[in-house]
């Protein structure tokens, strides 16, 4: 940081500095750095013990199995091309924080991950742009009601809620994300907020400051926000589908060069990486076992292993459109907020460049709803049912080269421990335990 820099910090009133990290959990954790010492913290940063990558969900005690323990000390460094003033909390900065360890990243860092993902795809020529498409719910904090009991696209929603969502809005915008679009989602009291496409590590940074500004701003309206994959059992569940494209050179390599609406063989490679992966890539990309009760057939989830053009049962949508070269970016929807976004999307990367790397040849597209069919043409078709548990995905996970090889021995190690101990300890939970235990965390 410039001296120009802590000046505009003075003239803020800035009291604390909030270091970021997001740990194996998806738990935001966070350690201040009151602005008088922010110049001896900035270089080495502050220490967390090696231990906070060990934590489940549930309680601080670090998984036995992670590798991690009491023993180590880890410094969290700010990266300040990240520093954001707090629209929401008066005299408090946001910064994003890398974690170090003898002077190089961390092996368990997930944000040292990405960008081991973004580098390896910079490698093979070419640039993943991404954004986190969020749904979550608004509640009454008293009995967890929702705010409201309207349905999909409801202006009456619009009305209603119109203070909280303008004040998360213009939170989002002071801190430089681009605001697309806004609806009421399909859940009574459930929301949607786009923001626009930017590079995977600016995309998985605003994805942590989304969270942190929706829930703060609730907050001051005297409500609560989650963005838990499932809270009420009869009505839709949050998803947190990832949107995605690559690009080349300042162009989108997503179009058939012959423009004739079909995906490029590039892109084609990408996705076979991706269904070829999903299975094991679910235990990133929906992580915790309340996930999938959200990731049922005919929910529009994503619960199979297949892809097609505008289908929003496939696992993989390709959205088109008539106005522009199209597709112009691909769609993840077997993803939630209970996901660390640095993990899920650099090992989405990770799956796309197996593909790449192996010039994987894509299945045909799937323009019905695979829930509809019956068995023997879903098998015929080669369409296949996702994991319906975290177990199966953490067993698939265990298996797949790629995604360990992607990981790296530590980070794979920590990271399958916590969700092992998650998944003993929860999966006989009724959903009633599991949104008590859960709501707070995501």
């Amino acid at each position: 940081m410039d001296k120009e820099t802590f000046t505009s910090l003075d003239q803020a009133r800035i009291r604390f500095v909030r270091v970021l990290w997001c740990d194996n959990a998806n738990v935001i954790r966070g350690k201040a750095i009151h602005r008088k010492r922010l110049e001896t913290y900035l270089t080495h940063g502050v220490g967390i013990t090696a231990a906070q990558q060990a934590l489940p969900v549930m309680y601080d005690a670090p998984v036995p199995e992670s590798g991690l323990g009491p023993i180590g000390e880890i410094r969290l460094v700010p990266d300040s091309n990240t520093l954001t003033l707090l629209p929401y909390a008066k005299g408090h900065a946001r910064v994003m924080g890398d974690m170090i360890l003898d002077g190089q990243p961390w092996g368990c860092c997930p944000r040292a991950f990405l960008k081991r993902m973004i580098l390896a795809a910079k490698q093979a020529n070419f640039e993943v742009m991404a954004a986190f498409e969020n749904e979550f719910y608004l509640l009454n904090p008293e009995d967890l009601s929702p705010v409201d009991d309207t349905v999909f696209a409801a202006t009456l929603s619009m009305d209603l809620q119109q203070g909280v969502i303008d004040d998360i809005v213009d939170a989002l915008i002071a801190q430089g994300m681009v605001v697309e679009l806004y609806y009421p989602e399909s859940g009574p009291g459930q929301q949607e907020i786009s923001i626009l496409y930017s590079n995977a590590l600016t995309a998985a940074d605003q994805q942590i400051a989304f969270r942190e500004t929706v829930k703060a701003i609730a907050v001051q309206h005297h409500l609560k926000a989650s963005f838990l994959p499932k809270i009420l059992p009869n009505h839709a569940g949050s998803g947190c589908h990832i949107h995605f494209s690559l690009w080349r050179n300042g162009k989108n390599c997503l179009p058939s060069p012959d423009n004739s609406g079909e995906l490029s063989p590039l892109a084609q490679q990408f996705v076979a990486g991706i269904l070829k992966n999903l299975p094991a890539l679910m235990a990133l990309t929906t992580p915790s076992t309340n996930s999938y009760r959200r990731l049922q057939p005919q929910h529009w989830s994503g619960a199979y292993r297949c892809w097609g053009y505008d289908n929003r049962e496939a696992a993989v949508r390709v959205p088109t459109n008539a106005t522009l070269p199209s597709p112009t970016h691909l769609e993840l929807k077997t993803v939630d907020a209970s996901a660390n976004p640095y993990l899920a999307l650099g090992a989405v990367i990770a799956a796309g460049l197996d593909g790449i790397r192996n010039e994987l040849e894509l299945v045909l597209p799937v323009q019905v709803d695979p829930g509809s069919l019956r068995e023997a043409e879903r098998q015929s078709q080669g369409i296949e049912r996702l994991p319906t548990n975290l177990g199966e995905s953490i067993q698939q996970l265990e298996n797949n080269d790629v995604l360990l090889q992607a990981l790296g021995t530590s980070l794979a190690q920590s990271f399958i421990a916590v969700r092992q101990q998650e998944w003993e300890v929860m999966k006989d939970w009724e959903l009633e335990q599991e949104v008590k235990q859960l709501l707070e965390r995501y």
